[in-house]
C-alpha cells in the first residue's frame, strides 16, 4: 500500500510547477526571489520551474521592481492568453455560456432563454451546442486552445467511470440524466478537451472563494438564490490537503411545519419562503406594485430596488419581507456572472493542479 502513495520524480515536478502556477495566479504578480518564501521551494527548483513554463508560454514578464540596493527584479505573471476556458451556467431560467481567457476575462457569451420551455433536456443540449459555437465563433476562438469546459447545474451530481457525471435534480425533473455523456455527443469541441460538471451552487461558491466575497477566509458558506435555493461549504486548501466543497440541498429544508407549499410538494421548504418564485408571490400578496408577466429575476430585482432605492428610504412591506433575524447576510461580489464564472474555475482549477499540462494524462 506504502508503494501506491510513493512519490515519483514526475510527480514532484508536477506539484512544484502547480505551486509556482498558484502562488502567481492569486497572489502574482511576483519575482523569481519572492516565489521563494511563497512556495517553500528552492532557488534552484524555482528556476527550473519558472524556464520551464515560460518556455512553454505560460508565464510572461508583467514589469520590473527596484531591490534594495541589487538590480532591478523581473515580476512574472500567468500569461492571459496562454488558454481558453467556457463555463456554462444551466441555470433555472436561462442558459449562460461564456467564453474567457486564463485570468477569467470575458472574451464572448450568449444566453438562451428556458422560461417557456423550462427544463426539456434535449432543448438544453440544443442551446449549449449552438451557445458554444457562437462564443468560439465570437471570441475568434481556436478550439484546440481550450483547457476544459465548465458546467454549473442545478442538482445533485453522481460520477459514473461509464457514463461521466449524472445529474439528479428533482426540481427541475431529471432523474439520472448523463449530462456529460450527452454533451460529448453535441458540443463540437475537441475529445481531449475535458468537461467539469458540478453542481451550480458549487460553481458558484468557488468563485466567490477565489475571486469574490469569500478570498482570504479559510472557509464560507454561499449560498444562490434564484429560482430555486443552493447552498455549499466551501473549505480553502491548506498545506496539507486540497480546498474541499460540499454542496448541499439547502433549499428544502424543512424551516416551518405545515408550512407554505414547495414546488417540490413538500410543505414549509426554506425554497418556499426565500427562493425567487416564492418572494415574487409574497410581494404580490403584501400588495407589492408586480405586473402578472413579470418572470422571476425581474421581479427579484424589482423587490431589492424597492426596498433598497438609491436615494430615500426603502418600502416598508418590502424591507420586512426580506429581513433576515438572527443573520447577516452580505452580498456575492460577482453578480449575474457568478456561475459562469465558477463554472470556469472548474478546469482552470484542474489545469493548475496539474502543473499546467493541458490534457488529463499529461
Amino acid at each position: 500500500m506504502a508503494e501506491g502513495r510513493r512519490r515519483t520524480v514526475r510527480d514532484l515536478r508536477r506539484g512544484n510547477r502547480a505551486l509556482v502556477l498558484q502562488r502567481l495566479y492569486f497572489d502574482g504578480p511576483l519575482s523569481r526571489q519572492e516565489l521563494g518564501p511563497a512556495t517553500g521551494l528552492s532557488s534552484g527548483s524555482i528556476s527550473n520551474v519558472v524556464s520551464e513554463l515560460v518556455g512553454e508560454g505560460l508565464l510572461e514578464e508583467a514589469g520590473v521592481v527596484d531591490s534594495d540596493g541589487g538590480r532591478p527584479r523581473t515580476l512574472l505573471r500567468v500569461a492571459p492568453g496562454s488558454g481558453l476556458l467556457i463555463g456554462i451556467d444551466i441555470g433555472e431560467t436561462r442558459v449562460r455560456v461564456e467564453l474567457f481567457d486564463l485570468s477569467l476575462t470575458e472574451l464572448a457569451r450568449v444566453e438562451r432563454p428556458l422560461a417557456q420551455h423550462g427544463y426539456d433536456v434535449e432543448r438544453i443540449l440544443s442551446h449549449v451546442r449552438t451557445a458554444v459555437a457562437d462564443v468560439l465563433r465570437d471570441g475568434d476562438a481556436d478550439p484546440g486552445r481550450l483547457l476544459g469546459v465548465g458546467v454549473g447545474v442545478p442538482g445533485l451530481i453522481e460520477h459514473s467511470a461509464s457514463d461521466g457525471a449524472i445529474v439528479h435534480g428533482q426540481t427541475i425533473g431529471w432523474s439520472a440524466v448523463p449530462l456529460e455523456q450527452l454533451l460529448r455527443r453535441v458540443v463540437e469541441i475537441p475529445a481531449e478537451v475535458p468537461l467539469f460538471i458540478d453542481n451550480g451552487a458549487k460553481a458558484l461558491g468557488q468563485a466567490e472563494m477565489w475571486l469574490g466575497g469569500g478570498r482570504g477566509a479559510a472557509s464560507a458558506a454561499v449560498a444562490l438564490i434564484g429560482s430555486g435555493v443552493g447552498a455549499c461549504v466551501m473549505h480553502a486548501a491548506t498545506p496539507d490537503e486540497s480546498a474541499r466543497t460540499d454542496a448541499l440541498e439547502w433549499g428544502h429544508t424543512v424551516v416551518h411545519i405545515r408550512g407554505r407549499r414547495c414546488r417540490c410538494g413538500s410543505l414549509g421548504c426554506l425554497e418556499a419562503y426565500v427562493g425567487a418564485e416564492a418572494l415574487r408571490e409574497r410581494w404580490r400578496e403584501a400588495g407589492g406594485p408586480l405586473p402578472a408577466e413579470a418572470d422571476d429575476e425581474w421581479a427579484l430585482g424589482a423587490l431589492l430596488a424597492v426596498a433598497y432605492p438609491a436615494q430615500g428610504t426603502g418600502d416598508p412591506a418590502a424591507l420586512a419581507l426580506l429581513a433576515a433575524s438572527r443573520t447577516t447576510i452580505e452580498l456575492g461580489r460577482l453578480g449575474a456572472d457568478a456561475v459562469t464564472v465558477g463554472a470556469a474555475t472548474l478546469p482552470l482549477s484542474a489545469f493548475m493542479t496539474r502543473g499546467g499540462t493541458r490534457l488529463l494524462g499529461g
